[in-house]
């Protein structure tokens, strides 16, 4: 676009200073300035210019209510006779943005929303719309995140966080819980990425299989350590997916779990008690610190410390990596404060008209945040693990189980028999 210039006047300017509007006020007239700019460009002629290379001529506009986040904006749109215009402001969404606008469209077609959802989408995107411009955007979206979630991993996955959230879709006129099972790698180039999503009716262990095996037919392979919840189900499906993967049970679960059954007025201590154990620098440190504070434990929180016991070796598995991979790792929050993205916007929609709209706004949300990390700024430098993997290698160590062992040993056996490679 050629060079604009922007004029505000005196009175606008007041209005910045005493109005609510504030910003909006100032932005208004600059935006509509802008789009008279567009016009003026397409058309290579200014208002009742007479020019060689003119390709058409104005023909009014019509109002045009933008919502940004410093407020709502009037704005005037101009048309052309051939109505061959179109401005770069309204030109794109982002791919969430769509979804969510798609979603709100598709609530108000369906007869299932109320009229402030129909106010919404009018809001959002200055009219009404119908049921063959809600397939159009449908069917362009979904080959988006389609494409997104069909995508070959041709690299290598050393580190794999998995998480699940449950949301509110209609289904056989009912409305149902239906879990979205969500799965980010570190690739061995150190960079995040957002691999897949699998939309369930529940969260289940075949579930689980189904969404791996999935990943796995895409090429998910290399992986080392998966970091996840205790569900019982994911767990499986991952040691049979793996054969030998060590498993990290989210320290922030575990945390919250041994909290809730430590008695109020010791949780200050108990707090204290897991960062000592939690960050220690090897497995087998930890278990010392624990069994140094086994007695006053036993005295002050019988049912935390039995909790902790159960739990010792999964939620120190990180450590059998470098020190500097073991903060990122054992925890799932990173995917978590993701989860809390998508929440911000179903919170909107509260229950999603159907399986595919819910998709669609997941998988959108997903793609964008695969396409931000994975081209960003590198997450994890990987010299010392494959450094580490490469000694391990040689010593002949990485041929047991950590899954299984975690998961079959406790209590003093563990204490005696279970070795984490170092």
């Amino acid at each position: 676009m050629a060079t604009i210039e922007i004029t505000v006047d005196d009175e606008k300017i007041q209005q910045l200073l005493r109005d609510d509007r504030g910003m909006a006020a100032l932005l208004e007239p600059i935006l509509n300035q802008i789009l008279q700019a567009e016009m003026t460009e397409h058309l290579r002629a200014e208002p009742g210019e007479q020019t060689d290379d003119r390709r058409g001529y104005r023909n009014g506009g019509y109002e045009r209510r933008l919502t940004t986040r410093v407020g709502t904006i009037e704005l005037e749109v101009p048309r052309d006779r051939e109505g061959t215009f179109q401005t770069a402001l309204f030109q794109r969404y982002q791919r969430s943005e769509k979804a969510l606008v798609l979603t709100l469209m598709q609530m108000v077609v369906q007869g299932v929303s109320t009229g402030r959802v129909k106010e919404i989408t009018t809001d959002l995107c200055g009219r009404e719309f119908s049921k063959s411009t809600v397939s159009r955007l449908s069917k362009d979206l979904e080959e988006q995140v389609q494409a997104w979630a069909s995508r070959p991993l041709d690299q290598e996955y050393p580190f794999l966080m998995l998480d699940a959230m449950q949301i509110k879709v209609r289904r056989q006129k009912a409305v149902r819980s239906t879990t979205a099972m969500i799965a980010v790698g570190i690739s061995e180039d150190g960079q995040r990425e957002i691999l897949g999503l699998e939309m369930a009716f529940g969260e289940t262990e075949e579930g689980w299989q189904r969404f791996i095996r999935q990943l796995k037919e895409r090429g998910l392979s290399g992986v080392e350590l998966a970091t996840s919840d205790a569900h019982q189900g994911l767990r499986q499906a991952l040691q049979e997916a793996f054969p030998g993967l060590i498993w990290q049970r989210c320290q922030s679960h575990f945390r919250r779990n041994v909290l809730d059954q430590t008695p109020s007025d010791y949780r200050d201590e108990m707090h204290e008690v897991l960062d000592r154990i939690l960050e220690a620098d090897s497995q087998e440190e930890a278990r010392t610190r624990l069994d140094d504070l086994r007695e006053r434990l036993e005295e002050k929180a019988a049912s935390a410390l039995e909790i902790l016991e159960d739990g010792f070796y999964d939620a120190t598995a990180v450590l059998a990596l470098p020190e500097k991979y073991r903060k990122r790792l054992r925890t799932t929050n990173m995917l978590e404060r993701f989860i809390q993205e998508i929440r911000r916007r179903e919170k909107v929609i509260r229950i999603f008209p159907n399986t595919g709209s819910a998709y669609r706004l997941v998988g959108a949300l997903c793609a964008e945040t695969h396409e931000e990390w994975s081209t960003g700024r590198r997450y994890l430098n990987m010299d010392e693990y494959f450094e580490w993997r490469d000694d391990r290698s040689v010593e002949g160590s990485p041929g047991e189980d950590a899954l299984g062992r975690a998961a079959s040993l406790n209590g003093e056996q563990a204490a005696q028999s279970a070795t984490v490679p170092a």
